[in-house]
């Protein structure tokens, strides 16, 4: 059962991710973590890991001094799960690493994170490729023009991913191996 908990991060999530707007868009950012919860609980994710999902973003896009307040609010494994799904944190000058090592970095990560962190992270690859799955389907393969890596780096990394979790034998891993091929079939 969820508790009053799941509005309390919700309202956290609308918050952090204020003004933010999903990439090429004007779907309010918040429709993705939202979307990433709903999977979550999909693949049998429990109280603490569909606040994660909701939350699961707003280190990465709102900023460090959001870490105490997940921990305050939601206890040490919310946090936890929230810091395994997180690629990259901005610095002081709101500056990230480089794409491609915050990527393989992530990888690597993912290869030895615990069932709990593939869970929430899987749910949010699944998001993320269905909705890229989407716009190919409406924008064509301009899409691609919306992401740092572009076509070839966007594609790479995803077909990495659904091999990492296929290969852990996380709950989603079967229709995000399935999105992927259908994106990569599209982007051809």
């Amino acid at each position: 059962m969820l508790t009053e908990r799941i509005s309390q991060a919700l309202a956290l999530a609308v918050e952090a991710h204020d003004k933010q707007v999903r990439k090429g868009t004007r779907v309010p950012y918040v429709a993705h973590p939202k979307g990433v919860a709903s999977l979550a609980l999909d693949f049998g994710a429990d109280e603490d890991q569909a606040i994660a999902a909701l939350l699961h973003d707003v280190l990465e896009d709102g900023g460090p001094q959001f870490a105490p307040v997940i921990e305050e609010r939601f206890g040490r494994r919310v946090l936890a799960l929230v810091e395994g799904c997180t690629d990259g944190v901005p610095d002081a000058a709101g500056e990230k690493a480089p794409w491609a090592e915050r990527k393989k970095a992530y990888l690597a990560h993912l290869a030895e994170a615990d069932a709990d962190v593939l869970l929430v992270s899987g749910s949010d690859k699944l998001h993320n490729a269905r909705a890229i799955l989407g716009d190919l389907l409406t924008v064509g393969p301009a899409v691609f023009d919306r992401f740092t890596a572009k076509k070839e780096g966007t594609l790479w990394y995803y077909r990495a991913l659904a091999d990492i979790f296929a290969h852990r034998q996380a709950p989603m891993h079967a229709a995000l191996s399935n999105a992927v091929s259908e994106m990569e079939r599209l982007a051809a």
